[in-house]
């Protein structure tokens, strides 16, 4: 199993497609990540997450990076052969996938279950596609968890 702090130690951007709460790029952003988000299907969808200030400030960055270590993302399964793809492009090692859910399928902003045969799924098509799989813990609690900036990365 794929363990968060050696993904995490290795980064230095993160691209996230969606999240259950500002508190996802506040906390990669305050953490001294480069955070982009994706905000939509169109190429040019992309908002820059930096500190400014002592605030995280969105600024429109209008293309994505030219590269990333870590795709986050908060979508559907049946959306992850996008994000693969997405990841795959921009040579990102690491899909860390939160489900929003709790066990059992109840919303939950910090929730990581899945169906243990969508959860396998999810894995096998990540994993397939040569990138590190991650679904656990939340990503915000698991950066404040190790209080340190990234340390590798591009």
């Amino acid at each position: 199993m794929t363990q968060p702090e050696p993904i995490l130690a290795a980064a230095r951007t993160v691209v996230v497609v969606d999240w259950p709460s500002r508190d996802v790029p506040d906390t990669l952003a305050r953490a001294g990540y480069t955070v982009l988000v994706k905000g939509g299907p169109e190429p040019d969808s992309y908002m820059a997450y930096e500190v400014t200030g002592g605030e995280v400030v969105p600024r429109r960055a209008g293309a994505p990076p030219d590269s990333a270590d870590l795709v986050y993302a908060h979508r559907p399964v049946a959306e992850l052969p996008g994000i693969v793809m997405l990841a795959q492009r921009l040579g990102a090692g690491a899909i860390w996938l939160q489900s929003g859910l709790a066990t059992g399928g109840g919303k939950d902003p910090r929730g990581c279950w899945l169906p243990t045969a969508e959860a396998q799924a999810a894995r096998d098509m990540v994993e397939s596609a040569g990138l590190a799989y991650l679904a656990a813990p939340y990503i915000a609690d698991e950066v404040r968890r190790l209080g340190a900036a990234p340390r590798g990365g591009r």
